[in-house]
């Protein structure tokens, strides 16, 4: 169950990675690189995930789900939104920040000692295996990353339901970013399922679930509504 579950997550993953680089390499926008390395690292995460349900956890395993799963892919997906909603200049600072907070996050999870050996047959929690640094590393990146992501969804939804009437297409792409900021949501609950369903099974489910809704916002807001045909104009001379 475990495995099918990180296995479609990954797919998912896969998939929005392949959409967003696509808009990337034609339009060059760089909040779409932005998601497209952070859906990448969600796919290496959900990779790990589903490897450790199938195959067993070991060591670096664990230490690479962590790192992609846990605390890497939020922030970059919330730099996306700075770049949608900040503009070039504000996200181009954000993204240093963020590469090298990344960067110190990758060694610290590198090098730090296990506590105790990673259970082989389930998903160990942080505090099972890692101390404090990389456990704060995970709560900052993944809690502060989610509020920028929701907050920006909420947004901008908001915005647009207040222009759906003027303008054709908002009431759509309003209902897109409800549908974004639900994924996030979904992606932030993984302690309660973790605590109703089992650690492996509610990260799982979380991912599957999260990236599905997230996935299925984003396609949302590129379907062009349809243009309502104009009738003839008629020659009055």
């Amino acid at each position: 169950m475990e495995s099918a579950l990180a296995a479609a997550a990954g797919l998912v993953a896969l998939a929005f990675a392949l959409c967003t680089l696509e808009r990337w390499l034609d339009r060059r926008k760089r909040h779409e690189l932005a998601w497209t390395v952070a859906l990448a690292m969600f796919t290496l995460g959900a990779g790990a995930l589903w490897l450790g349900a199938s195959d067993g956890w070991n060591g670096a395993t664990f230490r690479v789900f962590y790192l992609f799963g846990a605390i890497l892919n939020v922030p970059f997906l919330a730099l996306g939104t700075i770049y949608l909603l900040g503009g070039r200049r504000r996200g181009d600072g954000w993204a240093a920040g963020i590469a090298l907070a990344g960067a110190f996050a990758a060694g610290v999870i590198a090098v730090a000692p296990l506590r105790a050996a990673v259970p082989a047959h389930r998903l160990p929690q942080g505090s099972e295996v890692f101390g404090p640094l990389p456990r704060v590393l995970a709560a900052v990146a993944s809690g502060a990353g989610a509020m920028v992501v929701l907050g920006g969804a909420v947004w901008s939804a908001w915005r647009l339901r207040r222009r759906a009437g003027a303008r054709p297409g908002s009431g759509r792409l309003a209902a897109a970013n409800a549908v974004i900021a639900l994924g996030t949501l979904v992606l932030g609950a993984s302690g309660l399922l973790n605590s109703v369903l089992g650690q492996m099974e509610g990260f799982a489910v979380t991912l599957t679930v999260g990236i599905t809704l997230l996935f299925a916002g984003f396609l949302s807001t590129n379907v062009r509504p349809a243009r309502v045909a104009q009738p003839p104009v008629e020659d009055q001379t």
